[in-house]
């Protein structure tokens, strides 16, 4: 060590020389004590933040098909069953724990998912991470209603601490083309009524083009979107077909149009499937996701991924601060 510089003034330095570099968002989160390194915390990162209302998003968000353990494995008929072995109890709980110190502050999930055969982890996970590990993670609840029961799903993730409900992708993109935005516009308005934020999640671009025309007030949508340069890609098949035959190949349909949509739409945009669920690395679909124009970024993520995936969010969020489209959150 240098002479004339003891621990606590060469400790005061090197913080001192971490904030260069640093975006001006970041700085002011590290300033506000959020996200931020610590003495108890060494190795913790700065993920940036966006804010939809009251609520302070992580970039990067964890999603929940791999704690639920499902997992798009294509013709690999193997690979759910060995994801959900994979997940334990402690393990969901370590996954959440790893997040946080990492700077992601949200997850969604479901609430109780119907394929999941009675045994959708979420809820009772979320109550034992909140009392053992004094967890703030935030839950966006991915709601799965039906005709007959609009409400169920979101008073009950409502009830346990959910700070937003969004409409499931399947769900939104079926109700849309059957023309029932009448189902959709009451989902909405039950979360509001209720004061959490309330989205609609899809694979199919018309779902925004037909929100945003009859003017139902979502606050934010979650859409699809990843470029198509993976091997197990197929462009010669029907592309309209693909969506309603829930081809596990396919998820972001005509990513051009996507984004020229989404640019010209003024609500925050959570992008899913970035990764054309596992064929696409984290480098190239994050790249491709925040360029496009996307707010966040939901991805599922093992342990092991979680600090690798908070590196290149985080650099490639910066690289693309001014991108064509603004920033809606």
């Amino acid at each position: 060590m240098p002479e004339g510089l003891n621990r606590r003034s060469f400790l005061a330095a090197s913080a001192a020389g971490a904030m260069i570099g640093l975006s001006m968002e970041e700085r002011a989160l590290l300033a506000a004590g959020g996200n931020a390194d610590s003495a108890s915390s060494p190795n913790r990162s700065i993920m940036a933040v966006g804010r939809i209302g009251k609520v302070a998003i992580s970039r990067l968000i964890c999603g929940g098909n791999l704690l639920n353990g499902f997992a798009h494995s294509r013709d690999l008929i193997y690979v759910s069953s060995l994801v959900k072995q994979y997940h334990t109890d402690e393990k969901i709980l370590d996954t959440w724990q790893l997040c946080e110190d990492n700077g992601i502050n949200t997850m969604i999930s479901t609430v109780d998912c119907p394929y999941a055969g009675g045994s959708d982890p979420t809820l009772r996970m979320l109550d034992r991470y909140r009392r053992e590990r004094k967890g703030k993670m935030q839950w966006l609840a991915q709601c799965e209603p039906s005709p007959t029961d609009l409400t169920g799903d979101s008073a009950k993730a409502i009830d346990n601490g959910a700070v937003a409900t969004i409409l499931q992708g399947e769900r939104g993109d079926r109700w849309v083309r059957e023309n029932r935005l009448d189902l959709i516009e009451k989902f909405v308005e039950y979360g509001k009524k209720r004061g959490v934020l309330v989205g609609v999640a899809c694979h199919s671009i018309d779902v925004p083009i037909a929100l945003e025309a009859s003017d139902i007030g979502v606050d934010l949508y979650m859409k699809t979107i990843h470029h198509e340069n993976y091997w197990s890609n197929r462009p010669d098949e029907p592309r309209r077909e693909i969506i309603e035959n829930f081809r596990d190949n396919y998820w972001s349909l005509d990513p051009q149009t996507t984004i020229e949509v989404m640019g010209q739409i003024q609500k925050p945009w959570i992008a899913y499937k970035v990764l054309a669920a596992g064929a696409i690395p984290p480098q190239s679909g994050f790249d491709y996701a925040f360029q496009g124009g996307a707010d966040f970024l939901c991805v599922g993520m093992f342990d092991f991924q979680v600090e690798e995936d908070v590196r290149i969010a985080r650099a490639m969020a910066e690289k693309h601060r001014n991108r064509p489209r603004p920033w809606r959150a």
